[in-house]
């Protein structure tokens, strides 16, 4: 069933976001210390922003979630100011890199860590709001994505929002077809890098 976040959701949620942040699959191995991406990408959320995040719950453990702000601007302002003080010294900004070598990928989340600003886009402008939505493989194609984004839209509706968009990493073709099923289309955003961005209007 999908249900409210709970405070003692956490650990259930930091363990999904690591066992899918590679296009849906673990990403525990490629990292020195892979809890920097729920630091980033699901924490900040459930901790700024508690009534927009819900789970799916199977026998009272969370197995998946959406999570999510319905103002991108003012959450970016809120993620430096109140969540960043509370990370920034276990994942310090990263220094400048060595000539010799590109960024591990523990110093490219520790930049986004470090850069919420990034978050704010001025051709997102009409799709205000943004989710992060992630399920753990065996959840999977069994319904609970669509109704996890259904329950997100309808929080937005009941606010007012506009529009919501999402950036996925472009190379993940099973994820372009669910957000393509749901009604998402594309949002052209100059130099988008590795990933897509999608927009609806709830």
């Amino acid at each position: 069933m999908i249900r409210a976040y709970r405070p003692a959701d956490r650990d259930a949620v930091h363990d999904i976001c690591i066992r899918t942040a590679d296009a849906g699959q673990d990403a525990s191995g490629s990292y020195a210390d892979p809890g920097i991406l729920p630091q980033i990408f699901a924490h900040p959320y459930a901790y700024l922003e508690p009534d927009l995040a819900f789970v799916v719950d199977d026998g009272g453990t969370a197995v998946g979630y959406v999570l999510g702000t319905a103002d991108t601007a003012t959450f970016a302002r809120r993620f430096r100011d109140e969540w960043l003080p509370l990370v920034a010294e276990r994942y310090p900004a990263p220094e400048a890199e060595p000539a010799d070598r590109g960024p591990t990928p523990d110093e490219v989340m520790a930049h986004l860590l470090h850069r919420p600003e990034r978050m704010v886009l001025p051709d997102l402008a009409a799709y205000p709001a943004h989710l992060h939505i992630d399920l753990l493989p065996a959840y999977q194609r069994a319904g609970h994505g669509r109704a996890l984004i259904d329950t997100f839209v309808v929080a937005l509706r009941e606010r007012g929002v506009p529009g919501l968009h999402l950036g996925m990493v472009t190379a993940n073709e099973p994820a372009r077809r669910f957000y393509d099923r749901l009604g998402f289309h594309v949002i052209d955003v100059p130099d988008p890098g590795p990933l897509t961005y999608l927009g609806l209007h709830p």
